[in-house]
């Protein structure tokens, strides 16, 4: 075994992989798998049903308190706990996805599972599921940003719109595009209108979505064969559009423009003002098989046809 525990630690695990190193005063319990090229630091505690897969990083002080699965170049900053047992509900494990950043002095309770790509802020107390390459924060952590996304953590802006006219702009997502509709205004109101001939697809069905809390996120899957056109008819909120390789944050705050999400897109929509109403058009009738709704198998999905290769880590 080409592993370097400190003298000073108590290792205890089931198995450690090449090249990992536990350091000073680390204990490391017996039920505790820890793969190749990973780190325990200083004062660490990982105990119980834990697995930590390539690459992890567990830093000084924090404690991994099973059942845990921590999946490849995950990072758990200082202090952090992640408690997969409780003894006010038991025990219920949790799953920290490939590449997750969790920052110090960080909580994470029992049956909570972080997607791939996420980063937990510094101090926040992560109670619900973090979707793949959210950005959360806060007691209970809410979503505030999404990884690469256009927001102030990456120092790009949200994409905003502009009700120019009729057009078409593309985005940085492949095959997502914002469509300016025909707008009208006078002193008896205003109009928006589109010709079906001339949007990205015939709709074949419609559906509306309002009284969305501020903190909650609507959608987060992609079509296998749907596609949508996304107008805000009132209020404002955001879209989150990722082809597996590149991700965009798009504004929809004015009636006379429309966001068109092809399939195999993945879509998230969040930041809703009180009074957002979201019209949906859709070239498919429902079918809940059209549905994929974990980011992984999206990924998967995205290679078995060729589109592209797994999108690299960009936090």
């Amino acid at each position: 075994m080409n592993a370097y525990v400190d003298p000073t630690a108590l290792c205890e695990a089931r198995s450690i992989g090449n090249g990992s190193r536990v350091l000073a005063f680390a204990r490391i319990g017996a039920g505790v798998e820890i793969a190749g090229d990973c780190l325990v630091g200083d004062q660490a505690v990982v105990e119980g049903d834990v697995t930590l897969a390539e690459g992890v990083e567990i830093h000084a002080g924090a404690r991994l308190l099973g059942p845990v699965s921590v999946g490849p170049e995950a990072a758990i900053g200082i202090n952090a706990v992640l408690a997969g047992t409780d003894p006010a509900v038991g025990a219920s494990q949790i799953l920290v996805g490939p590449g997750v950043l969790v920052g110090a002095n960080a909580v994470v309770l029992p049956g909570v599972a972080i997607g791939r790509g996420a980063v937990v802020k510094p101090g926040s107390v992560v109670t619900d599921s973090v979707p793949a390459n959210a950005i959360v924060s806060g007691n209970p952590a809410r979503i505030v940003a999404y990884v690469d996304g256009g927001d102030e953590d990456d120092g790009r802006e949200a994409v905003l719109p502009s009700s120019a006219g009729v057009g078409i702009t593309e985005t940085r997502v492949r095959g997502v595009t914002i469509h300016g509709l025909t707008y009208a205004s006078d002193l008896r109101g205003a109009l928006t209108a589109a010709e079906f001939t001339n949007l990205p697809f015939a709709p074949r069905r419609l559906f509306t979505v309002y009284s969305v809390p501020s903190e909650s996120v609507r959608g987060s899957h992609a079509h296998r064969a749907c596609s949508q056109f996304l107008i805000c008819m009132a209020g404002a909120l955001s879209c989150l559009v990722d082809d597996g390789s590149a991700r965009e944050e798009i504004r929809l705050a004015t009636s006379d423009v429309g966001l068109h999400i092809p399939a195999m897109i993945w879509g998230t929509q969040w930041k809703y003002t009180r009074d957002a109403v979201l019209l949906v058009l859709a070239s498919h009738p429902y079918d809940p098989t059209d549905y994929i709704r974990d980011y992984e198998e999206f990924l998967e999905s995205l290679e078995r046809n060729g589109t592209h290769g797994r999108m690299t880590n960009q936090v």
